[in-house]
């Protein structure tokens, strides 16, 4: 296939026939759509030559299986025309995590070879006897044991392709990006370099739109961040991502801890809605809006009471949150509210709530959600003059890291507030028993 319609650092990408080749780019400079283009070329060749040449494509996600499946493999084949007949066949499996049937994305040519794309993980991994490339490998789950289970399917002489934008240091990307073996032929193409190659792309306007420097520095420049002061670094935000959680229709009944952040003008509005599937708290929906009434406000929560069994609230009282916490515990019962006052000790107890579920694994959030991942990195500990912690991150016009504080008040509603949380008024502990919990919202 011609490669007029490519940027010179996709075309050195596409010709570069090493085994082992690995390729850092910036974000949407085609990294996927040539990698793609090259396994569709490496197939039809070895279908004309009648030899076997399969390909894998394990990517972060079903989503991103399927654009590489959709807007990379099958696009490219049909630039080839009919000259060979292919045949479609997707098969189901399901994610043991989550209980939901995923698909393998499959396309099978007339002399037996298939390409095959589908989520990564570690089982995934294993079974193949094919060429492999890895999509976005820095956002991998469980990064490493994805490397120690596929090393086995390509040795036998299939080629290894793997591209990513960085992820933090946390993951196998970065100890393949940063070895000397010289056993991998690497290609860098940040930003610049990709504009200087043609990419019509203005780098002023993206920095000035993204309005993160740490986002624009790892996704752009392709810089490895020191994350010494950020509260979650990206690795352990990497961790928590699933493509099943945020996504309303997979609510599965089960009892709901939900965080309102409060915010009328220049910060977000955030209702966070967490569902406690055994031990692990699944994102299902977080409704983000900006410059709302709070009657506006007041209805959106009164659909999440609708559409979800809600066992507590946990509601920002700071400031203009007074009237709203008054106004929810008459809606929905003072016992299942509770106002939380943005003091330092109780950021402080939110804080460290929200880090021991990431750390723990115990939560599961929205993959591949630029603005929320931004959110919870924003936040950072810095030590006051006094030697006291202090959490806070910069207010720009994407909020004020408000979708990291509804998470952290959605997990102290699942979790209690041992710490000095404060609310309006109150009869009963803080936290009763999950069981009397239940019993309460079910009476």
């Amino acid at each position: 296939m011609s490669a007029g319609i490519l940027y010179p650092y996709q075309q050195r990408w596409l010709n570069d026939k090493s085994r082992f080749k690995l390729g850092r780019f910036a974000r949407q400079t085609g990294k996927t759509f040539t990698t793609t283009l090259e396994i569709v070329d490496d197939v039809h060749e070895a279908e004309i030559l009648k030899r076997r040449s399969p390909w894998v494509i394990l990517s972060r996600g079903e989503r991103q299986a399927q654009e590489a499946m959709e807007e990379g493999i099958m696009r490219h084949n049909a630039a080839y025309g009919a000259a060979l007949k292919c045949a479609r066949e997707d098969t189901d499996f399901y994610d043991e995590e989550s209980g939901i049937k995923r698909r393998a994305l499959q396309l099978i040519y007339p002399n037996g070879n298939k390409i095959t794309a589908l989520p990564a993980n570690p089982d995934t991994a294993r079974g193949f006897s094919a060429n492999v490339y890895l999509d976005e490998f820095a956002f991998h789950l469980l990064s490493r044991k994805i490397w120690t289970a596929l090393f086995p399917v390509i040795s036998a002489g299939w080629k290894l392709r793997v591209t990513s934008t960085p992820n933090g240091k946390g993951n196998k990307f970065y100890d393949l990006a940063t070895s000397t073996d010289g056993i991998w032929s690497q290609h860098v193409v940040d930003i610049i370099m990709a504009i200087a190659d043609g990419l019509p792309r203005k780098a002023d306007e993206l920095r000035a739109a993204l309005m993160d420097e740490d986002a624009w520095n790892q996704e752009f420049l392709l810089q490895w961040l020191d994350e010494a002061t950020a509260w979650l670094s990206y690795d352990l935000i990497n961790s928590c991502e699933h493509d099943h959680a945020g996504i309303p229709e997979n609510y599965t009944g089960g009892p709901c801890y939900v965080g309102v952040d409060i915010a009328r003008r220049s910060d977000n509005f955030v209702i966070w809605v967490d569902e406690m599937v055994g031990d692990v708290m699944w994102n299902r929906e977080t409704i983000v809006k900006k410059r709302i009434s709070f009657a506006e406000q007041d209805a959106l929560q009164d659909s999440v009471e609708e559409r979800y069994k809600v066992v507590r609230y946990c509601m920002d009282q700071t400031g203009m949150g007074e009237k709203p916490v008054e106004d929810a515990k008459i809606r929905y019962g003072k016992h299942r509210v509770e106002g939380v006052l943005f003091t330092g000790p109780n950021k402080h107890h939110l804080a460290t709530v929200i880090k021991q579920s990431f750390e723990d694994r115990k939560c599961r959030i929205p993959q591949a959600d630029v603005p929320l991942r931004n959110d919870l990195h924003k936040v950072r500990k810095i030590t006051s003059l006094t030697g006291a912690p202090r959490f806070d991150a910069d207010s720009d016009a994407n909020g004020h890291a408000d979708r990291f504080w509804a998470k952290a008040l959605a997990e102290n509603a699942a979790h209690g507030a041992p710490g000095p949380v404060y609310v309006a008024s109150r009869s009963s502990p803080v936290l009763r028993p999950l069981s009397s919990q239940l019993q309460g919202y079910l009476s």
